[in-house]
């Protein structure tokens, strides 16, 4: 099977920074593979993208089940042959952890992990074998600033004055721990891991408050989705660069 075009998949693309990012892959004449639990909003951003001629398909994808992600990659195997892009963009974090963590209830730690740390590591390996496929694939963990220890510690800093988000911040650690892990894997291939941070973006993830539009956090993920072949591997970044461990 010889497909031209390139694919990719994001994950949690029905909505906020994931369909902004679909949409920016797919004004770029990529074919954009819509991955979302939700099979109704997946539908209307399929409409939606279409109707903005961009070559969209909506995919099954629920990160915390491992039989939809293998029915994901199969789909893809089978239709297209390869995988160039995979954007790890599902995400959540809930309001009950909103909370000290000598109060945060173990099982919305947990709840946040399954999406944020084991589904992204389900669905990469899941989709590996395509990638390899790729002449050049590109994987983008959809990560935060919130995520970075270095800027946590610090107790002047933005973040360390943010509501108590235990569980939540340290799956975005967690999941830039991912990142490295498979960068240092696939250094000596046409692969590239990153993981980067769109901003404080209003989405429903934070009811609205953020600083800066879902269009907006997505052209960091859309820029290292399309890294050329010199570009890094194994970081994370910022639109104004680098953003510490």
């Amino acid at each position: 099977m010889q497909q031209t075009k390139k694919i990719a998949l994001i994950t949690g693309a029905n909505k906020g920074i994931g369909v902004e990012v679909a949409r920016q892959l797919g004004e770029l004449g990529i074919i954009v593979l819509v991955g979302a639990r939700d099979l109704a909003r997946r539908d209307e951003a399929v409409k939606r993208l279409r109707e903005e001629s961009i070559e969209a398909v909506g995919v099954p994808l629920d990160v915390t089940r491992q039989d939809t992600i293998n029915a994901a990659a199969s789909y893809i195997d089978t239709t297209y042959g390869k995988l160039d892009i995979l954007v790890n963009n599902a995400g959540i974090s809930l309001p009950a952890g909103r909370a000290l963590p000598s109060e945060l209830d173990i099982a919305t730690f947990r709840a946040i992990y399954e999406t944020n740390v084991f589904g992204v590591f389900a669905v990469t390996k899941a989709m590996l074998p395509l990638l390899r496929l790729s002449e050049a694939g590109r994987i983008v963990n959809m990560s935060s600033n919130m995520g970075s220890l270095g800027l946590f510690s610090d107790p002047e800093s933005f973040f360390a004055k943010m509501p108590p988000l235990l569980a939540y911040n340290s799956s975005k650690t967690a999941l830039n721990g991912i990142t490295v892990a498979f960068a240092n894997e696939l250094r000596n291939t046409a692969i590239k891991v990153n993981s980067v941070s769109p901003g404080y973006c209003a989405t429903d993830l934070n009811d609205h408050q953020g600083f800066s539009t879902p269009q907006e956090g997505a052209k960091i993920a859309v820029r290292f989705a399309t890294l050329a072949a010199d570009g890094p591997t194994s970081g994370f970044f910022e639109d104004k660069g680098i953003v510490p461990w």
